[in-house]
Protein backbone atom coordinates (compact mmCIF):
# COMPACT_ATOMS: atom_id res chain seq x y z
CA UNK A 1 0.00 0.00 0.00
CA UNK A 2 1.39 3.86 -1.02
CA UNK A 3 2.05 5.70 1.97
CA UNK A 4 -0.31 8.89 2.67
CA UNK A 5 1.29 11.75 4.71
CA UNK A 6 0.14 15.17 5.13
CA UNK A 7 1.65 17.93 6.52
CA UNK A 8 4.86 16.71 7.50
CA UNK A 9 8.66 18.39 6.77
CA UNK A 10 11.59 15.99 5.90
CA UNK A 11 15.23 18.12 6.17
CA UNK A 12 18.60 17.09 5.06
CA UNK A 13 17.26 13.17 4.04
CA UNK A 14 19.07 11.79 1.35
CA UNK A 15 17.00 9.42 -0.68
CA UNK A 16 19.75 8.44 -2.93
CA UNK A 17 20.22 4.97 -1.03
CA UNK A 18 16.57 4.36 0.51
CA UNK A 19 14.02 6.18 -2.14
CA UNK A 20 11.20 7.96 -0.70
CA UNK A 21 8.41 5.96 -0.51
CA UNK A 22 5.94 5.67 -3.41
CA UNK A 23 2.49 7.50 -1.97
CA UNK A 24 0.50 10.80 -2.04
CA UNK A 25 2.30 13.92 -0.18
CA UNK A 26 0.20 16.75 1.16
CA UNK A 27 1.51 19.65 2.58
CA UNK A 28 4.67 18.65 2.63
CA UNK A 29 7.75 20.22 2.89
CA UNK A 30 11.58 18.89 2.19
CA UNK A 31 14.01 21.13 2.82
CA UNK A 32 17.61 20.14 1.30
CA UNK A 33 16.99 16.70 0.62
CA UNK A 34 18.80 14.64 -1.72
CA UNK A 35 16.97 12.63 -4.95
CA UNK A 36 19.20 12.85 -7.81
CA UNK A 37 18.89 9.73 -10.05
CA UNK A 38 16.02 8.40 -7.93
CA UNK A 39 12.67 7.69 -9.06
CA UNK A 40 9.44 9.67 -7.68
CA UNK A 41 7.05 7.39 -10.36
CA UNK A 42 3.78 7.02 -9.29
CA UNK A 43 3.85 9.41 -6.37
CA UNK A 44 1.39 12.69 -5.61
CA UNK A 45 2.81 16.04 -4.65
CA UNK A 46 0.26 18.56 -3.50
CA UNK A 47 0.52 21.80 -2.08
CA UNK A 48 4.17 20.78 -1.27
CA UNK A 49 7.31 23.12 -0.99
CA UNK A 50 11.23 21.57 -2.08
CA UNK A 51 13.67 23.81 -0.85
CA UNK A 52 17.60 23.45 -1.30
CA UNK A 53 16.72 20.09 -3.30
CA UNK A 54 18.47 18.25 -5.83
CA UNK A 55 16.06 16.00 -7.70
CA UNK A 56 18.76 16.00 -11.02
CA UNK A 57 17.63 13.01 -13.50
CA UNK A 58 14.97 12.25 -11.00
CA UNK A 59 12.38 9.37 -12.65
CA UNK A 60 8.80 11.13 -13.04
CA UNK A 61 7.04 8.48 -14.73
CA UNK A 62 2.84 9.37 -13.70
CA UNK A 63 4.35 11.69 -10.69
CA UNK A 64 1.77 14.71 -9.84
CA UNK A 65 2.59 17.64 -9.08
CA UNK A 66 -0.37 19.92 -7.97
CA UNK A 67 0.65 23.88 -6.30
CA UNK A 68 3.76 22.66 -6.21
CA UNK A 69 6.77 25.04 -5.26
CA UNK A 70 10.46 25.12 -5.60
CA UNK A 71 12.93 27.26 -4.54
CA UNK A 72 16.71 27.24 -5.38
CA UNK A 73 16.52 23.60 -6.33
CA UNK A 74 18.85 21.50 -8.75
CA UNK A 75 15.98 19.78 -11.05
CA UNK A 76 18.45 19.01 -14.13
CA UNK A 77 17.40 16.50 -17.15
CA UNK A 78 13.92 16.09 -15.70
CA UNK A 79 11.36 14.46 -18.06
CA UNK A 80 8.28 16.63 -16.76
CA UNK A 81 6.41 15.58 -19.68
CA UNK A 82 6.66 11.90 -18.01
CA UNK A 83 4.00 13.46 -15.24
CA UNK A 84 0.75 13.24 -14.78
CA UNK A 85 -0.86 16.12 -16.94
CA UNK A 86 -3.95 16.61 -14.61
CA UNK A 87 -4.09 20.13 -12.93
CA UNK A 88 -0.29 19.83 -13.22
CA UNK A 89 1.40 23.07 -11.45
CA UNK A 90 4.40 24.38 -10.48
CA UNK A 91 6.66 27.43 -9.79
CA UNK A 92 10.19 27.80 -9.26
CA UNK A 93 12.83 30.29 -8.16
CA UNK A 94 16.26 30.03 -8.29
CA UNK A 95 16.32 26.84 -10.15
CA UNK A 96 18.44 24.99 -12.04
CA UNK A 97 16.14 23.49 -14.33
CA UNK A 98 19.05 22.77 -17.50
CA UNK A 99 18.62 20.29 -20.05
CA UNK A 100 14.57 19.60 -18.41
CA UNK A 101 11.58 18.36 -20.85
CA UNK A 102 8.03 19.96 -20.57
CA UNK A 103 7.31 19.04 -23.91
CA UNK A 104 2.92 19.23 -24.84
CA UNK A 105 2.33 20.31 -21.03
CA UNK A 106 -0.18 23.12 -20.18
CA UNK A 107 1.46 24.98 -17.71
CA UNK A 108 -0.57 28.03 -17.88
CA UNK A 109 0.37 30.91 -15.09
CA UNK A 110 3.84 29.27 -14.23
CA UNK A 111 5.86 31.30 -12.68
CA UNK A 112 9.97 30.98 -13.29
CA UNK A 113 11.67 33.57 -10.80
CA UNK A 114 15.63 33.96 -11.61
CA UNK A 115 15.95 30.78 -12.75
CA UNK A 116 18.56 28.53 -15.56
CA UNK A 117 16.65 26.93 -18.38
CA UNK A 118 19.53 26.12 -20.29
CA UNK A 119 18.38 23.67 -23.42
CA UNK A 120 15.63 22.93 -21.97
CA UNK A 121 12.50 22.01 -24.14
CA UNK A 122 9.10 23.91 -23.98
CA UNK A 123 8.35 22.20 -27.55
CA UNK A 124 3.74 22.08 -27.75
CA UNK A 125 3.86 23.49 -24.19
CA UNK A 126 1.19 25.75 -23.11
CA UNK A 127 2.97 28.84 -21.22
CA UNK A 128 -0.28 31.08 -21.14
CA UNK A 129 0.22 33.61 -18.97
CA UNK A 130 3.24 31.94 -17.47
CA UNK A 131 6.35 34.41 -16.16
CA UNK A 132 10.05 34.40 -16.95
CA UNK A 133 11.85 36.58 -14.67
CA UNK A 134 15.35 36.89 -14.46
CA UNK A 135 15.70 33.82 -16.28
CA UNK A 136 18.68 32.56 -18.80
CA UNK A 137 16.91 30.77 -21.42
CA UNK A 138 19.80 29.89 -23.89
CA UNK A 139 19.42 27.53 -26.11
CA UNK A 140 15.40 26.60 -25.16
CA UNK A 141 13.62 25.20 -27.71
CA UNK A 142 10.04 27.18 -28.28
CA UNK A 143 8.54 25.88 -30.87
CA UNK A 144 4.81 25.43 -31.59
CA UNK A 145 4.65 26.91 -28.32
CA UNK A 146 1.47 29.11 -26.71
CA UNK A 147 3.30 32.17 -25.30
CA UNK A 148 -0.03 34.64 -24.99
CA UNK A 149 0.64 37.20 -22.59
CA UNK A 150 3.45 35.47 -21.36
CA UNK A 151 6.05 38.00 -19.85
CA UNK A 152 9.41 37.77 -20.83
CA UNK A 153 10.68 41.28 -20.10
CA UNK A 154 13.57 40.33 -18.17
CA UNK A 155 14.42 36.83 -19.73
CA UNK A 156 17.39 36.63 -21.69
CA UNK A 157 19.67 34.51 -23.77
CA UNK A 158 16.11 33.58 -25.47
CA UNK A 159 15.61 32.69 -29.96
CA UNK A 160 11.99 32.68 -30.49
CA UNK A 161 10.49 32.26 -33.82
CA UNK A 162 7.09 34.59 -34.08
CA UNK A 163 6.15 32.93 -36.57
CA UNK A 164 6.47 29.06 -34.94
CA UNK A 165 5.10 30.05 -31.41
CA UNK A 166 1.64 32.12 -30.69
CA UNK A 167 3.01 35.42 -29.15
CA UNK A 168 -0.51 37.39 -28.57
CA UNK A 169 -0.18 39.84 -25.73
CA UNK A 170 3.08 38.53 -24.69
CA UNK A 171 5.73 41.19 -22.97
CA UNK A 172 8.99 42.03 -24.32
CA UNK A 173 11.50 44.48 -23.02
CA UNK A 174 13.14 46.69 -25.50
CA UNK A 175 16.53 44.78 -24.72
CA UNK A 176 15.40 41.13 -25.21
CA UNK A 177 13.33 41.69 -28.24
CA UNK A 178 16.36 40.76 -30.16
CA UNK A 179 15.49 36.83 -29.23
CA UNK A 180 12.16 37.33 -32.02
CA UNK A 181 14.59 38.73 -34.69
CA UNK A 182 17.18 35.98 -35.14
CA UNK A 183 15.95 33.92 -37.44
CA UNK A 184 15.41 36.78 -39.99
CA UNK A 185 18.89 37.66 -40.08
CA UNK A 186 18.29 41.09 -38.72
CA UNK A 187 20.95 42.81 -36.94
CA UNK A 188 20.55 45.45 -34.13
CA UNK A 189 22.44 47.77 -33.00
Amino acid sequence: MDAYTIGEEFSKQDYTETPLPRGEYEDCIFDNCVFANGDLSGSTFAKCHFSNCDLSMVKLRKTTFHEVEFKDCKLQGLHFDDCNDFLISFDFEGCILNYSIFQKLKLKSTRFKGCKLVEVDFTGTDLSNAVFEDCDLSGATFENTILEAADLRSAWNFELDPTQNRLAKAKFSKENVVGLLGRFGVVVE
